[in-house]
């Protein structure tokens, strides 16, 4: 059960991990979208799935089926979640700069409603599968784990297959369209089996729901809950701003902007970003099993703060990296991905422990709405971030470089930009985590007391 619960993160960290890293230069290099201009389809395509969000978690909160609450989502999303991917990469060659806004921003909003309609069921799943509090971090550890493997697939796969296109006659738009069509076939299987398959087994006798304002209200009364989500916010948040930045830094910064650059890995030839990316990512999945043994030891808070600290020194290195320093630049990437598994691994496994807090006060479980709230504000602040980010960038002087080019420079203002969004600026994000991270409230042995009188509560008779 949670081999099989941990592979449907696969889909959706994959076909996210392609959109976070390669949807902003896909705009503004294949499209032609100028970045200020690009930065409103994202912040417009972000801003309505994240007002969905909430509802969607509050929807499968009061869903009452033979199936249970969360799986039908599963089983009638997953086909259309995937094939809204191939959606996302099919802009046509119009020389409208409105048209492609208009079509792009479209676009976006239908893969990402599709995305939320399987995500928030599938995250509200976690704290009902199991009430243990060291079971839900081994739980959440083998979706970091699939999490991480589908990242690692799509960042070493869709570099490689975009220049094979290339290579071929083809276009960017082509390859990232066939990209489109292979990992969106492959990340809705999993969630499909999931809603087949997977019991919901933890979840507390169904009440009646609460109105939806009320229902937010009442989430945000949850103090350990505030906690939690502005620890996930400015986590991804700095991941956000990092993966948009980090392409535009690895072809104009250190390949000096040559689009077929590449890096020799034991006999292969990978592009830049694959290279980075699947360095950094490997790590991560190999640092799993350690995050998971230090917050055994101690807590997850703690070993979440410890994780961030040390991906916040790696992230000041970045700023140091020079043009041409591959293998200084694969040593960064094996050290960032330490960090980046604490990052990966752990926000999840701490969110989980607020439905029972949430439980013991108002005797009422909305898994939905906890995690439907904590992806409305993520996202809006992911939003914020990207938007923010490509309107530096084209206020600093970037250009988009002219159609069928493989080699095109940017100015030095454009360059100085691209470093300071992918080193200072993230780490100022993370050192807000920690902070958060150390004032959270649930400790191993507050979670152990309320599940006890959660427990108490449970076994009462009813009179």
């Amino acid at each position: 059960m949670k081999l099989l619960y941990g592979s449907g993160d696969w889909g959706i960290s994959s076909i996210g991990m392609m959109r976070s890293i390669f949807y902003a230069i896909y705009l503004t290099d294949v499209v032609g979208l100028e970045p200020r201009l690009a930065s409103f389809g994202a912040l417009i395509g972000i801003v309505w799935d994240a007002v969905n969000d909430p509802i969607i978690g509050a929807l499968s909160d009061r869903l009452q089926t033979r199936w249970g609450r969360r799986r039908p989502f599963l089983l009638w999303f997953a086909i259309p979640f995937g094939l809204s991917f191939i959606i996302l990469w099919s802009a046509p060659d119009w020389n409208s700069q409105v048209a492609l806004l208009t079509y792009v921003t479209l676009s976006f909003m239908l893969s990402d409603t599709l995305t939320t309609l399987v995500s928030v069921p599938f995250l509200s799943l976690t704290p009902e599968l199991t009430p243990d509090y060291d079971e839900r971090t081994t739980l959440t550890s083998f979706r970091s784990v699939f999490q991480l493997i589908g990242a690692l697939s799509m960042v070493i796969a869709a570099p490689a297959i975009v220049d094979r296109v290339l290579l071929e006659g083809g276009s960017q738009q082509q390859g990232f369209m066939l990209v489109g069509a292979i990992f969106g076939f492959i990340g809705a299987i999993p969630l499909l089996l999931i809603g087949w398959f997977v019991r919901e087994t933890s979840t507390a006798e169904q009440q009646q729901s609460l109105p939806f304002r009320e229902a937010v209200n009442a989430a945000w009364g949850n103090i350990p809950f505030r906690f939690a989500v502005g620890l996930h916010m400015l986590n991804w948040s700095a991941v956000d701003m990092v993966a948009v930045a980090f392409p535009y830094f690895l072809l104009y910064w250190v390949a000096q902007g040559d689009l077929l650059a590449s890096i020799q890995i034991f006999g292969f030839d990978l592009a830049y970003e694959s290279a980075f990316f699947g360095v950094l990512m490997t790590v991560c999945i190999l640092f799993v099993p350690f995050w998971l043994w230090v917050s055994k030891v101690r807590n997850k808070r703690e070993a979440y703060a410890v994780g961030m600290m040390f991906w916040v020194a790696v992230s000041f290195l970045m700023y140091t990296i020079q043009p041409g320093q591959t293998t200084y630049l694969l040593v960064i990437a094996a050290l960032a991905g330490i960090g980046v598994s604490a990052a990966y691994t752990l926000p999840d496994a701490i969110f989980a422990d607020v439905i029972e807090w949430d439980e013991l006060r108002t005797g009422r479980r909305r898994e939905g709405i906890f995690y439907g709230i904590r992806t409305l504000i993520r996202k809006l602040t992911g939003a914020l971030v990207i938007f923010i980010t490509l309107q530096l960038l084209g206020w600093s002087g970037y250009v988009s470089p002219p159609d069928g080019v493989v080699r095109f420079a940017q100015s030095d203002s454009a360059l100085q930009m691209i470093r300071l969004l992918v080193s200072p600026f993230g780490a100022v994000l993370l050192s807000g985590t920690i902070i958060l991270a150390w004032l959270f409230p649930l400790s191993r042995e507050q979670y152990t007391r309320i599940q006890k009188l959660l427990e108490q509560r449970r076994g009462r008779p009813t009179v």
